[in-house]
């Protein structure tokens, strides 16, 4: 079970200012690239500037935002005829930047290590690069978990969340960077297995009435 799959009813929820942000002339692409600004932008200043712990919890309120803007521009691509082979390489790009940016500030965080925070970065762009391959094979975008994009904005919100309330992380947290790690190269395979699957399945096609039990 992954957060991705409760995407349905956020995007049932967003439908009506969706419908507004079209009629005002508001493109799908225009919102991703708005996202992806936004999210280097805090994610920069957050480790460059250096502020006060408190500052993190503006990482778990641009999480949830930037999850509506994701639906918003997926919805206005699909649903206003505003697909484009431009918006497909935005889409993928711009998640993998945008995540790379906002993960990066608890390489400051004890007691994560920079070296895991840098890992579970590289990992994450390979695991939607794996998902994102899918159709390349004969399958779909692969979304599967455990932890695919929205399970890791819930994961680094709730991080960000906590260290702003300024509460101090236990020394075993440490581990919780290579558990991250862990589990996105496990979501790496399951999307790399299941997208096989599907394509040969695809490929079998329907089997046969001689062939069935």
């Amino acid at each position: 079970m992954s957060i991705y799959e409760l995407k349905p009813r956020f995007q049932a929820l967003l439908r009506p200012l969706v419908v507004r942000l079209h009629a005002m002339g508001v493109t799908a692409n225009q919102v991703t690239l708005a996202a992806c600004v936004v999210s280097v932008v805090l994610g920069l200043w957050l480790f460059f500037a250096a502020p006060s712990l408190a500052a993190f919890g503006l990482i778990p309120a641009w999480m949830f935002l930037r999850m509506a803007f994701n639906a918003i521009d997926g919805m206005l691509a699909r649903e206003h005829n505003q697909q484009s082979r431009l918006g497909a390489f935005l889409n993928e790009l711009t998640d993998v930047v945008s995540d790379a940016a906002l993960y990066l500030p608890f390489a400051l965080v004890l007691p994560f290590s920079p070296f895991w925070v840098g890992t579970v970065i590289v990992l994450a762009g390979l695991s939607e690069f794996a998902g994102a391959l899918g159709p390349t094979v004969g399958a779909s975008r692969r979304y599967d978990g455990p932890l695919g994009k929205s399970d890791r904005a819930f994961v680094f919100g709730a991080l960000g969340l906590y260290v702003a309330l300024g509460w101090p992380l236990p020394g075993w947290t440490a581990w919780l960077m290579p558990l991250v790690a862990a589990l996105v190269a496990w979501t790496t395979v399951n999307r790399i297995r299941r997208a096989l699957a599907e394509a040969d399945a695809a490929a079998a096609g329907p089997a046969s009435p001689a062939g069935r039990n």
